[in-house]
């Protein structure tokens, strides 16, 4: 039976590239000029990725059910084709039916902690809350973003060179701004199409128009070597051990500017080392503590809570929620919070900003998603509903080098994320006979001010 069903997943792989070869190939764009634009610090580390020394990428498409549909997929296929040397660390994190107005609050969880490289990123809803979300996200990341303009799902209104509030947002922020609406109106004026024959429904893609939002991005990602590295080449800094920094008596020290700090590990000794933020460990800096997306409502499976907050600096630690006594709508219920250190840390009403009695958990009214669950799935959560989470740490207080068994590949640590974007101490303090063995330290700096 496994036999079988890896014959018949290859099947439908040959059939699916075969479906997708019969589809006709967009003619050539217009207008280039804006292709690679502002994020060619990642495009730059896959194209000069070689055997000798590959470079480690990690991508993120995020956004609504457009972004969740797998064309990613593709997307990702091209470019291990393309720079088969470079190692991709990739996530689709995207909420089907999360306009800008949730997203803004998720990305907390699912953006901040991952820190990108490069975000591919669409949703719907508030301009407000768009532009805050690329606001905080550029703020808090060195991430690159390619913001994608709407499909066309219905015939566009205006022309190509309509301004839009979208573009001026990537403008503002040094983010790219793929035209993909006026390139898809190009595609089914090219091939006699209409709207709806790219849809499976009012909005939402067909095989045909997942094939063609992969191929506009795909040839929307050009290397450009001769484009000025001026708004890139500060954002994230490496410093090679035994050339920018040296172990002193069995100490590393590094003062920096940024609010990530990560290790590569070199061939040799696994030994360990303390690591210092400011002379505190990193576990005492409440700004690298994260708490992670908590677990799914009943029905769609969405994210429980949109967003979780503190007062007090929270512990590393399992928490759970149990939820009881719904209305009709699910606008009201109450709720206690349990961790697994703290212990039982209170009882709150959904309508009212809870703050348990530790101060280590706040939830907002806003951010519960039972009522958004109960309208769109018509199902009843159950009395007695668990939501979990957890709080981690984005970084370690003990560096142990990981075994390197390909020298050419990178292995990185993450020191300590999160951190203020101010200028920091960094010590890594060897705690054996002899210092772990380290190729360098690369510390990020997010370009937008707080």
């Amino acid at each position: 039976m496994q036999h079988l069903t890896t014959a018949l997943a290859a099947l439908a792989v040959i059939l699916g590239s075969a479906q997708a070869a019969d589809y006709p190939a967009p003619k050539p764009a217009q207008d280039t000029s804006q292709y690679g634009r502002h994020f060619q610090r990642t495009m730059t580390r896959m194209a000069t990725s070689t055997p000798q020394q590959r470079h480690t990428v990690r991508l993120l498409f995020y956004g609504q059910s457009i972004v969740g549909h797998g064309w990613h997929k593709m997307v990702v296929e091209d470019l291990q084709r393309r720079f088969p040397h470079t190692d991709f660390v990739v996530a689709n994190k995207a909420l089907g039916g999360f306009g800008s107005h949730f997203l803004v609050r998720t990305l907390y969880y699912d953006v901040i902690p991952f820190y990108p490289d490069l975000m591919v990123f669409h949703v719907y809803g508030p301009v407000d809350k768009y532009e805050e979300l690329i606001r905080e996200i550029r703020s808090r990341t060195t991430a690159e973003i390619i913001m994608q303009s709407d499909h066309a799902h219905v015939w566009p209104e205006g022309t190509r060179d309509s301004p839009t509030p979208f573009a001026d947002i990537a403008q503002r922020y040094g983010c790219s701004w793929q035209p993909q609406r006026w390139e898809w109106v190009d595609y089914l004026r090219d091939n006699q199409l209409e709207p709806a024959d790219l849809l499976r429904d009012e909005v939402h893609l067909n095989e045909h128009g997942r094939w063609l939002m992969a191929e506009l991005l795909k040839r929307y990602m050009v290397y450009l070597p001769d484009e000025p590295q001026d708004e890139w080449q500060d954002t994230v800094r490496t410093y090679q051990v035994g050339q920018d920094i040296h172990w002193q008596d069995g100490k590393l020290s590094l003062t920096f500017t940024g609010n990530r700090v990560v290790a590569l590990a070199a061939p040799g000794s696994g030994e360990t080392a303390s690591v210092r933020i400011d002379g505190e460990e990193p576990s005492a800096h409440p700004e690298c503590t994260t708490f992670t997306r908590p677990s799914g409502t009943p029905t769609i499976g969405w994210p429980a809570i949109k967003k979780i907050t503190w007062r007090q600096p929270p512990l590393l630690e399992s928490w759970e929620a149990t939820c009881r006594d719904f209305n009709e709508d699910h606008t009201e219920f109450t709720f206690s919070v349990e961790g697994s250190q703290t212990g039982f840390d209170g009882t709150g009403k959904a309508s009212e900003t809870f703050v348990s009695h530790s101060g280590r958990i706040v939830i907002e009214p806003e951010d519960w998603v039972f009522d958004y669950d109960r309208h769109v799935g018509k199902k009843p959560a159950p009395d007695g509903f668990k939501v979990r989470w957890q709080v981690e740490l984005l970084g370690t207080d003990t560096y142990t080098a990981p075994e390197v068994t390909d020298p050419a590949r990178e292995y990185p640590t993450v020191l300590a994320s999160g951190l203020e974007n101010t200028r920091h101490a960094l010590e890594l303090i060897a705690t054996g006979g002899a210092p772990p063995a380290l190729k360098a330290l690369v510390v990020y700096r997010p370009p937008v001010g707080r």
